[in-house]
């Protein structure tokens, strides 16, 4: 099975899909406006790295999660639990 690496539209460069399929990991990069060789896409999949980026540029506006200041995994996790269902009680 090939795995995949889903990037945006600042790492669509040649030598960065060359060096992915030199390891053997398919890229999933939507093209550029400026390209002239218009290279496929997954949309789903870019749809979803979007997505997940999207996220974690939204918790960086909490301090508490940026900053580390609970040094517990436990703690931490919870944190970011009660984060991300604050960012989906907001969004709904």
């Amino acid at each position: 099975m090939l795995a995949s690496a889903a990037l945006d539209k600042g790492d669509e460069a040649d030598r960065i899909r060359a060096r992915l399929a030199a390891d053997g990991i398919g890229a999933v990069i939507p093209p550029i406006a400026t390209r002239s060789k218009k290279l496929p896409c997954d949309a789903a999949l870019d749809g979803q790295r979007n997505r997940s980026e999207r996220f974690f540029n939204k918790i960086k506006q909490f301090r508490r999660l940026t900053t580390r200041y609970d040094k517990r995994r436990r703690t931490f996790c919870a944190a970011l639990h009660l984060v991300a269902a604050f960012l989906t009680a907001k969004n709904s």
